[in-house]
């Protein structure tokens, strides 16, 4: 993307009216497929298959947009905070006050499951203690600048916070309690060998504003790219639960009459490969169906945070003890978390 290559006097105008397209293209969205689907198409509102395809489109052009917008503030925002810096706020951390600090640095540095590898070659080799990394590590997939965003627009500011506050925590209490154990003898020996080669270069000092402006332009570009498949398979699914599954259907097994709701939710989860951004509209379908919000939220953060390929890639620096031991004190955050809000929340 280019359009921020202009003259210093043009940016600000064209900033200007992208933001105003942003913000006519979100407002007309819902009213626009209403009037495509029921009014040209003739389609009855009250059909499963309409409700579907307005869910479906609809979704798919808002969490678009969301997206658009989230990704690039947050990374014009984030350019500020390099992951050279990152690492150099927590190299030395005791723990306790290293875990609370990874956990929040989690929330705001660019990882997430893919880059779970090389983060924590880099981080253990920079003499970060294994607690306080595993602390960064749950962290930053489970509680995102995506799932932020996209959840205080679905859900508000009382949910988000919810969200946040309970990611927090899972992330800094395992990581604390990973690090009590003293599992250091169950990662690869390869990883506690790596030797970073002097000290790598702080650009993001030098970089000026429309440097860090044309970066959230691209960025935007890069991760829509990336995650539309995931991204339209995930709204898919939300749309046929939200036209097709009967609502006693999750009632009978994931429901509040079903002890073991949360457990389920989590079980279903687990195997499930999406982002907070595909994930997002079938937690919203879920909701819509009746389902408790501790259990939408235990079966949001069993996705994005125990997903399957990422146990598979952190197979590579973790020998199976540790491995276990990841899964299960992250596992069982995320159930009592659930029950938790499930008793708190009416």
């Amino acid at each position: 993307m280019r359009w921020l290559r202009t003259s210093r006097s043009g940016h600000g105008a064209v900033l200007a009216g992208l933001v105003a397209t942003w913000l006519i293209l979100y407002r007309i969205n819902e009213s626009l497929w209403e009037t495509v689907l029921f009014g040209w198409l003739g389609l009855a509102p009250e059909e499963r298959l309409s409700e579907t395809l307005r869910f479906f489109f609809y979704d798919s052009v808002k969490i678009a947009l969301l997206l658009s917008g989230i990704i690039f503030v947050v990374t014009v925002m984030r350019s500020y905070l390099s992951v050279e810096r990152t690492r150099a706020l927590l190299a030395g951390r005791r723990e306790g006050i290293g875990n609370v600090l990874a956990g929040l640095l989690g929330v705001i540095t660019p990882f997430c499951s893919c880059s779970a590898v090389p983060a924590f070659i880099g981080f253990l080799a920079a003499g970060i203690p294994l607690g306080v990394t595993m602390s960064f590590l749950i962290a930053s997939p489970m509680v995102n600048e995506v799932a932020i965003g996209l959840l205080f627009s679905l859900f508000g500011w009382r949910i988000t916070l919810i969200y946040i506050s309970s990611g927090l925590v899972i992330a800094i209490l395992a990581g604390w309690v990973l690090g009590r154990l003293q599992l250091e003898r169950w990662v690869e020996s390869f990883v506690y060998e790596t030797k970073l080669h002097g000290a790598a270069l702080d650009g993001s000092l030098a970089l000026t504003f429309d440097q860090r402006l044309q970066m959230g332009a691209e960025e935007v570009t890069s991760i829509l790219r990336q995650i539309w498949p995931y991204l339209l398979v995930g709204i898919g699914v939300g749309a046929l639960i939200h036209g097709w599954v009967p609502t006693n259907f999750f009632a009978t097994y994931a429901g509040p009459r079903n002890p073991f709701g949360v457990l389920v939710a989590v079980g279903i989860g687990i195997p499930l490969y999406s982002n907070a951004a595909g994930v997002m509209p079938m937690v919203q379908a879920l909701h819509d169906k009746g389902l408790p919000m501790g259990t939408v939220l235990a079966f949001m953060m069993s996705v994005v945070a125990l997903s399957l390929p990422e146990l598979i890639l952190l197979r590579r620096v973790l020998k199976p003890p540790l491995l276990v031991a990841f899964f299960s004190v992250t596992g069982l955050g995320i159930v009592l978390i659930g029950y938790l809000f499930n008793a708190l929340l009416p």
